[in-house]
């Protein structure tokens, strides 16, 4: 994967009729961790740590920050927060491809100068398996 623009990197929500950008993004990230499960003991060959192959947790964060300019993808994710509910979301990756999957918003930040716009910051947790959809 070459140079990319970082606002090609895009979040939607599962809506009404099918996924809705999330407006107004202006950083995004999108995180993937596992965790190891560690099997050394005494008998492990020179010491060396062993992992458990397929046995630790894998999990997925996304946050993003910017400006809502819809009232449609603002709904989407306030309404999902207030009510603790577990929607699809998909991550677009560009020249790579899509994460598609369960998440649940478990910050929702607002903020203002006196002097600007009202922003937001959101992170989102997953909550199920994930499906990865090469472009």
């Amino acid at each position: 994967m070459g140079a990319q623009k970082g606002k090609d990197l895009l979040l939607k929500v599962e809506g009404g009729g099918g996924f809705v950008t999330v407006a107004g993004l202006r950083a995004r990230r999108l995180a993937f961790n596992a965790e190891a499960v560690d099997i050394t003991d005494a008998e492990s060959a020179g010491r060396w740590r062993e992992l458990l192959s397929g046995a630790g947790v894998q999990r997925a964060s996304i946050s993003g920050g910017g400006i809502f300019k819809d009232a449609e993808s603002d709904g989407l994710a306030r309404a999902a927060f207030f009510a603790g509910e577990i929607r699809t979301w998909q991550a677009l990756i560009p020249d790579f491809g899509t994460v598609t999957g369960p998440f649940q918003i478990v910050a929702l930040d607002y903020s203002g100068r006196h002097d600007g716009e009202v922003a937001f910051e959101m992170a989102l947790e997953s909550a199920g398996e994930l499906v990865f959809g090469a472009l």
